[in-house]
């Protein structure tokens, strides 16, 4: 049994961007975050708020004795390989970490009598849809590996909820934005997304941007994207534990702002904040981009009594630009 008093939460992937600031929230909700990491992609300097296991997901002799050590109300289940290219490339790995190792980890999270798993899914699972806002109720399918590992882990908890799993699925879009108090931020290698690589183009830490596509059916030429503050997803995630320490039943959420912004937007905020020119090279659009994607969040407000607070444009790139600032000193 875990000396603490705190009721202890169960944090896979804890060393990465999302669930480092996850496992902050939980400290501050009054949780005690014990992080599972095997570190292939995380960083062990981001498991600052609670105890780590360094071990795979799919270990389960390693798993199974932390869960008998800390014994977590809950389990979340943030580890993942996540970058859709690369799945393209290697399907096979991604179904083995993403589908293989989850299934895995729900086995040994039962076998030791915890019920309750709130999941780190995508927007990625609808694939490419016509029109937005996206509900949950949107057709999911996948065109990438990813997204289909991403429904598979939502498809295994909807069937082990036949032997008694409790689970909350969700399906976050554009995870953006620093740790307002610098403690943590976005490191991915190589990153990926957009507003890093905004930032670092506009500051010369990074390469001109490449911009994909310049003449979509919007109001600047531009693909529209939904961000959303990793701090406000953090806050989700809290809300699903109590939401399932409740009796709440098994729900899927998208977690948006609900708001669009354009790649321009995005380079004309950075270069705003930062007083300095974004470098660019335009090309064509990539295939199976699609033109503009949001998301409806009414369910996770209506079920978990989550509201953004830190989402809109200038806070996300406000604060990832001191995170990526201080990249120097790190």
């Amino acid at each position: 049994m875990s000396a603490s008093t705190q009721p202890t939460v169960l944090v896979t992937g804890g060393a990465g961007y999302v669930g480092s600031h996850t496992a902050k929230a939980l400290v501050e909700a009054g949780y005690l975050p014990v992080t599972v990491d095997n570190l292939c992609r995380g960083h062990r300097d981001a498991v600052r708020f609670g105890p780590l296991v360094e071990c795979s997901v799919g270990d389960e002799i390693r798993v199974r004795a932390a869960i008998r050590q800390y014994r977590p109300v809950c389990v979340l289940h943030f580890a993942a390989f996540a970058y859709v290219d690369e799945s393209v490339r290697e399907p096979g790995r991604y179904f083995r970490n993403n589908v293989c190792e989850m299934e895995a980890l729900i086995g040994s999270t039962l076998a030791e009598g915890v019920d309750k798993v709130v999941f780190s899914s995508s927007c990625a699972t609808y694939g490419t849809v016509e029109r937005s806002p996206i509900s949950e109720d949107t057709p999911q399918v996948p065109v990438s590996p990813y997204g289909e590992t991403k429904l598979m882990g939502e498809r295994i908890l909807h069937w082990f909820g036949g032997v008694g799993l409790r689970h909350v699925a969700l399906r976050y879009f554009n995870a953006s934005g620093a740790d307002p108090d610098g403690q943590l931020g976005e490191r991915h290698e190589p990153e990926t997304h957009l507003i890093p690589n905004v930032i670092r183009a506009a500051v010369g830490s990074g390469p001109a941007l490449n911009v994909f596509g310049t003449d979509y059916d919007t109001p600047d030429g531009t693909a529209i994207r939904d961000y959303v503050h990793v701090s406000d997803l953090a806050d989700a995630h809290v809300r699903s534990v109590k939401y399932l320490e409740g009796g709440g039943t098994s729900l899927a959420a998208n977690l948006g702002s609900g708001v669009g912004h354009s790649v321009k937007a995005v380079i004309n905020q950075v270069e705003r904040l930062t007083g300095r020119a974004v470098p660019r090279v335009l090309g064509p659009r990539r295939a199976g981009d699609a033109v503009s994607l949001f998301a409806s969040a009414e369910r996770a407000s209506a079920e978990l009594g989550w509201q953004t607070r830190f989402s809109d444009l200038e806070t996300i790139c406000r604060t990832a630009i001191a995170w990526e600032t201080r990249a120097g000193e790190r």
